[in-house]
């Protein structure tokens, strides 16, 4: 079994995983709060963010295992009564759901295993039924109320969101189903007999459509004193992992606080409530401490195939990515008959919030690793490239911009245009052209902002290295001068001169005849 793989997590186990994973990050106190606080909860974020984890920890805590706590701050600062209750887990990761039938078939045996390993012989023969029987029986056989824990909840769904109609229809009888069956967690005979209820998933599935029958869950996707719950915090990087981050730094040549600033950018930036705290993805922290590299480790355990249909479908400017606003009621309206792509991208984490203004909320990537993994699969999608050796040729555009070789990276961007399908370049428009030279550019790992507001307009684009950054206007069917000229007369330049930065402009101008970049001028500020 891989270190990293999801593990299902016992007594022994727990606190081997805590040390052996790096994840002694003691987030108990946020847990107490839970407790403290009400009985019913549901949660969002992205996968790979820790959800599993903390609902094995609420097990654990439920089951009374107060010794695997020991050393945290639950254990030392709270009242917490270590006393064991009957806990039900439903792990959507490991129940089969290719069909409804499947779905009710194998929940219909999970309920029964439970009845089994607590003596109990459910009689009821509709799934409901045996639900609400397994949880009022258990109360009633051992005394104590009854947890019940929900991993991956939305998994009969999302996975077939993107397929075609018939799998599409799978998905809403499956939602159909789950809507009934955690309608029973409401029901008065049922709640009485309960102690907590935490339910957990990637998607905020609307009120009206998974959870209407269950419509008395303590929403804490967005709650600001929940926001660093899962993922790791600049101060808890540096208090449980400086060690590490030290012998990291030892193989980069790097020292602290420059490495810290790499582990910021590449990984950094979710977030999740109107507070501007942001906190890294767990799961690529562990990789890059035990692995001593950089690289894609979130984005490479799952491409997200439905997403780039959606996106190609819709037509979507890619460009946008960078800067989306929204207004609130965006995150509420996840739902299978009518998805909006913008609340699909934030909650599966492709997209979070950058800022807050004005009960506007500005959605951008969140680091990084997701943005140049994503925009690498949207090239290859959209480019549609056969010929791999190249496709890969835009991993050479950084180091020719970075050396200033304008020739050699002018002629590989032709090249790519060049090797583009007929087919797909036969429409092509100005917003088309611009939208590839954003994948082409961000791909290569470039650090690239699409239209940068100053005080006087909207920049195209802002390519930022170390030490210079590239301010650039496009044109289309008209000249390279021109795009210089207006940066020039718009004074774009000036946000910038402070930046401590040798600022370059740039004019690109392209040709819809020629389907390619026809001139080129770069002059320095």
């Amino acid at each position: 079994m891989g270190k990293y793989q999801k593990l299902p997590i016992g007594i022994q186990s727990f606190r081997q995983i805590i040390i052996e994973n790096f994840l002694y990050v003691d987030k108990t106190r946020y847990i107490f709060r839970l407790l403290e606080s009400g009985r019913l909860y549901f949660l969002a974020r992205p996968r790979r963010f820790g959800k599993s984890l903390l609902v094995s920890t609420l097990k654990c805590l439920f089951q009374g295992n107060g010794e695997l706590f020991k050393d945290l701050w639950i254990h030392g600062h709270t009242n917490w009564e270590w006393k064991e209750h009957p806990v039900i887990v439903l792990d959507f990761n490991l129940i089969p759901h290719k069909s409804t039938e499947e779905l009710k078939e194998e929940l219909n045996n999970t309920l029964e295993e439970y009845g089994k390993k607590n003596n109990i012989q459910l009689e009821s023969v509709r799934l409901i039924r045996r639900f609400r029987e397994l949880i009022i029986k258990l109360r009633e056989n051992t005394g104590k109320e009854v947890v019940v824990l929900v991993d991956e909840y939305d998994k009969p769904m999302i996975d077939f969101i993107g397929e075609e109609s018939d799998k599409l229809k799978t998905a809403k009888d499956n939602r159909d189903l789950l809507r009934e069956f955690y309608g029973v967690l409401k029901g008065d005979d049922v709640a009485g007999a309960l102690r907590f209820v935490f339910i957990t998933g990637v998607s905020k599935f609307s009120k009206v459509s998974i959870f209407s029958e269950l419509n008395n869950l303590y929403d804490l996707t967005m709650q600001e004193k929940y926001n660093e719950m899962l993922g790791y915090t600049p101060e808890e990087m540096e208090k449980y992992f400086k060690s590490h981050i030290m012998t990291l730094g030892e193989k980069y040549r790097s020292d602290y606080t420059q490495l810290l600033g790499k582990i910021n950018v590449w990984y950094n930036g979710y977030r999740f409530s109107d507070r501007d705290v942001s906190v890294y993805n767990p799961f690529s922290i562990l990789l890059l401490l035990e692995s001593l590299s950089f690289k894609n480790y979130w984005f490479e355990t799952g491409t997200p195939e439905f997403l780039i249909k959606l996106l190609k479908n819709k037509n979507y400017s890619l460009p946008k990515l960078e800067n989306i606003e929204i207004t609130e009621d965006i995150f509420t309206s996840y739902d299978i008959d009518n998805l909006k792509i913008e609340a699909i991208l934030f909650q599966t984490g492709y997209l979070t919030i950058k800022a807050v203004r004005n009960y506007i909320y500005i959605l951008s990537y969140p680091n990084q690793e997701v943005k140049t993994s994503l925009l690498r699969h949207l090239f290859t999608s959209y480019s549609e490239i056969e010929d791999g050796s190249e496709r890969s040729k835009f991993i050479l555009l950084s180091e020719y911009l970075t050396n200033e070789d304008y020739d050699r990276f002018f002629k590989t961007l032709r090249g790519l245009y060049a090797s583009i399908p007929y087919t797909l370049m036969q429409k092509a428009d100005e917003g088309y052209f611009h939208s590839l030279f954003y994948l082409m550019i961000c791909a290569s790992g470039i650090e690239a902002h699409t239209e940068v507001l100053t005080s006087k307009g909207r920049i195209d684009m802002v390519i930022e290295f170390d030490s210079k950054l590239f301010i650039i206007e496009f044109k289309c069917n008209q000249s390279a001068e021109k795009g210089i000229r207006q940066i020039k007369q718009k004074k774009y330049y000036e946000k910038y001169l402070g930046a401590g930065k040798r600022i370059f402009l740039m004019g690109i101008n392209f040709s819809t005849e020629e389907k390619s970049v026809i001139e080129w001028k770069v002059e320095k500020s």
